[in-house]
């Protein structure tokens, strides 16, 4: 079967054999037809997004790095405030919480990224287990209005969860 295309020379013969494509298979433009190597600019090997080097804040970060990330991100969310007359520190999670739902599905998310991170601090499963057992009872218990708010600001997941990974971290030997 053969097609051609209106008002362009380019042809695709299906029944004709064709090259090898590379890896990643062949190469078709918008109408469909394959775009041959040789029509490509040579600096257009495929698509490839390079922000540079301070693009990426997340690239290549120490451990130490990544747990003071961490540890800012669990202040933050836990402990990044005090009401005005009184020792209580809260955080944006628990302002945050304050709108139904969404505000508890939106903290709850960011939670679970600190134990995603962990993991990929190579956190044994008994640790991240822990860490999202932490994370179940904070998000449950937050969906509950105001009682669930009071609860963020004492319970302090994300602080609790850093400082279980730090401990563990401590333990381990450093390569």
């Amino acid at each position: 079967m053969a097609m051609m295309s209106t008002g362009q020379s380019t042809t695709y013969d299906a029944s004709r054999p064709r090259k090898a494509a590379s890896a990643h298979g062949p190469i078709i433009d918008q109408d469909g037809f394959e775009v041959r190597p040789e029509q490509l600019r040579p600096d257009a090997k495929g698509f490839r997004f390079d922000f540079g080097a301070g693009a990426n804040p997340f690239a290549n970060l120490t451990r130490e790095q990544r747990l003071a990330r961490l540890d800012a991100l669990a202040q933050l969310l836990d402990v990044a405030f005090i009401v005005p007359g009184t020792k209580i520190r809260y955080g944006i999670d628990g302002l945050i919480g304050l709108i139904p739902i969404v505000g508890d599905i939106i903290t709850t998310a960011i939670s679970l990224w600190v134990v995603r991170e962990a993991r990929a601090l190579g956190a044994p499963w008994h640790l991240t287990a822990r860490m999202l057992g932490n994370v179940a009872v904070d998000g449950a218990v937050g969906i509950v209005p105001f009682v669930g708010d009071a609860f963020d600001v004492m319970f302090r997941a994300n602080v609790r969860n850093v400082r279980m990974l730090r401990k563990w971290l401590e333990k381990q030997p450093r390569l």
